[in-house]
């Protein structure tokens, strides 16, 4: 589950719920929905990735990986 690995994440980085929930610009109510439904968009985990400083790639079988980051254009 995604949820397990964000919460992690945050543990990891000293980073905390409420203040991802305003990073991503919703409740501390809507983030907790998203953790219990492990409902995380794309963008949601590439702003995961940004709020607590690691790059969301994915590892490809032949060792080749794509980082994943947000265009500057698509925030508000």
């Amino acid at each position: 589950m995604i949820a397990t690995k964000i919460k992690a994440l945050l543990a990891l980085t000293g980073k905390d719920h409420s203040g991802l929930a305003g990073y991503l610009g919703i409740s501390k109510q809507a983030l907790s929905n998203k953790f219990y439904r492990d409902s995380f968009s794309a963008a949601d985990l590439i702003k995961i990735s940004e709020f607590t400083g690691a790059p969301l790639c994915f590892a490809l079988d032949n060792g080749t990986k794509v980082v994943l980051e947000l265009d500057k254009e698509d925030t508000v």
